[in-house]
């Protein structure tokens, strides 16, 4: 990718950030120059991705308030601001309906949409102090159409997407804005899946591919970017034409 970004100066968080496109998104904003907050519950994966991209790692469930709460309290201790944050944490917990456990239903929605939520809520009182804020949550195809076994999923990422549209104009006037992306990228997921499969799904992609982490990471950016500050409440699909 030739798009060059400056976030010199600026603290950045992405949560989810030991694994995926998470880490790369990570690694992007460490690359373009940000203090740079990666946030996961697992410590391991968090430790080795912290020490990958020359960030700082800090563990923390993002479906508890307290945890939620420490992790920005910390990075305004540490470097006076926040500017960017990055809602990407998420997890699976995949079964039709008729199968599905509360605790599984209450998990996923707690960890996608309630760690959205806590994060943004927390953020704001630094945002509307500084009269400057980023906020790029990720949602999802299966938000919009659904898909068999994930009624979970399919329900935080729309919930998801009305909070982005709410929570942009109620943080308009504080020179905040809020966007989503809805990625259609190759993750470990893809890669597991037999060749044969995944060239299937490949074919009902517009382009005839998923996406790569660079192309999500630099849609993020544009986002991020001080000179796109009149774009908000946007649902930014990164699939390669699958939403058509």
């Amino acid at each position: 990718m030739s798009m060059t970004f400056n976030f010199t100066g600026q603290t950045v968080v992405v949560t989810g950030a030991a694994q995926g496109i998470g880490l790369e998104m990570a690694r992007f904003f460490v690359d373009a120059g940000a203090t740079t907050y990666l946030i996961d519950f697992d410590d391991e994966a968090l430790s080795k991705a912290a020490a990958d991209t020359g960030g700082r790692g800090v563990r923390a469930d993002v479906s508890s308030t307290e945890d939620v709460d420490a992790v920005i309290r910390q990075v305004i201790e540490e470097t006076g601001r926040i500017d960017v944050l990055v809602n990407n944490a998420g997890i699976l917990r995949d079964t039709v309906v008729w199968k599905l456990s509360d605790e599984d239903w209450d998990a996923v929605l707690n960890v996608h949409a309630g760690g959205t939520f806590r994060f943004t809520r927390a953020c704001v009182p630094h945002f509307r102090t500084q009269q400057y804020g980023r906020i790029i949550n990720v949602t999802s195809y299966t938000g919009l159409h659904g898909n068999i076994g994930q009624a979970n999923y399919a329900t935080a990422k729309a919930g998801i997407i009305g909070f982005t549209k709410t929570t942009a104009k109620e943080l308009a006037r504080f020179g905040v804005t809020v966007n989503a992306i809805s990625p259609n990228a190759r993750t470990r997921m893809i890669d597991s899946i037999p060749a044969d499969r995944a060239a299937e799904l490949a074919a009902t992609i517009p382009m005839g591919r998923f996406s790569e982490p660079a192309e999500v990471c630099s849609t993020v950016g544009f986002l991020a970017a001080t000179e796109s500050g009149y774009v908000t409440g946007v649902v930014l699909p990164v699939d390669g034409g699958i939403s058509i």
